[in-house]
């Protein structure tokens, strides 16, 4: 398990099937065939209603003292990079602190307002996560995802705890939490049912 002082989590809003996007992700449908409009209309509809509707799930969000995420999250650009793609959140991303995106191409960091700045790391999961703990420091840091990227962390043990958002949705095919993963001695921490999604929280035992 992780060694740091902070906890490290991820935070995934996944179908009953258990995928978090669809077939087909493309810069026009960054979720795929996601049983609406490609953009997580339905995956993500509990998003929408916000804090007042959610609170603790929204203000646990963005507490996180860094952030790692995969390429396909950061955004559509495949290969190497042709483009200076600044992620999908526009000038001023949510995170307000670093972001270590893993890709196996080069790229200088590219800092953004509001603090934000992402950091691309060639050299694999764990140098990011060393690199994520030197940045949070005691706090905690987030696997925010996909879920390609949060099953190489949770087959390593690198995960204390997992915030699942179980959406009423049926996928069949995609992207997938836990694939590849190996047996996990899980505890539940909490749930909570809402109209939309339902709010479950292990903690990885092992």
């Amino acid at each position: 398990m992780t060694t740091g002082k902070g906890k490290v989590t991820c935070d995934l809003t996944i179908s009953v099937d258990g995928y978090s996007a669809g077939l087909n992700q493309s810069e026009q449908r960054p979720f795929g065939d996601d049983g609406g409009d490609g953009w997580g209309d339905k995956l993500h509809a509990w998003f929408a209603e916000g804090a007042a509707e959610h609170p603790a799930e929204f203000a646990r969000m963005m507490t996180a003292k860094a952030f790692i995420m995969g390429r396909n999250m950061f955004g559509p650009v495949r290969g190497a990079w042709d483009r200076q793609w600044k992620g999908w959140w526009g000038d001023n991303p949510p995170y307000h602190a670093p972001v270590f995106v893993l890709t196996h191409h080069p790229r200088d960091p590219q800092p953004m307002d509001g603090g934000t700045t992402f950091h691309f790391v060639t050299d694999g999961i764990e140098a990011a996560m060393k690199r994520a703990r030197d940045a949070a420091g005691d706090g905690d840091i987030s696997i925010h995802g996909g879920a390609t990227t949060v099953n190489q962390y949770l087959a390593a043990g690198l995960i204390d705890e997992m915030r699942l958002h179980i959406v009423p949705l049926v996928l069949g095919a995609g992207t997938r939490l836990f694939d590849g993963v190996p047996p996990l001695n899980v505890e539940q921490v909490a749930a909570r049912p809402a109209g939309s999604v339902t709010h479950l929280t292990y903690r990885v035992l092992s």
